[in-house]
């Protein structure tokens, strides 16, 4: 299957670096022996933002992608489309 490139990429790739420069910061707090608590709470916020980009990817897929099997098709297999988006959001 052929990669297709959507306009919400830029903004994922923007959330996944800093996402990497985040866990950069952590593992050098972890060789200054940090806390362990602020350790975690650190780890939970990248945890967060590399969720949020994979929710938006698979947001986006669904939309721009899936979306194109659902074209002229009934009222059912859009209303199943759109289910399956709203189950995404437990990802």
């Amino acid at each position: 299957m052929a990669h297709i490139s959507h306009a919400s990429h830029p903004e994922i790739i923007k959330r996944l670096k800093r996402a990497e420069g985040h866990l950069r910061t952590v593992v050098q707090m972890m060789e200054d022996k940090r806390a362990c608590v602020d350790l975690a709470q650190q780890l939970h916020a990248i945890e967060k933002a590399v969720a949020a980009a994979k929710k938006t990817l698979i947001h986006d897929h669904i939309d721009h992608c899936l979306a194109h099997a659902a074209d002229g098709e009934p009222v059912a297999a859009k209303q199943a489309m759109a289910e399956f988006r709203a189950v995404t959001k437990y990802l």
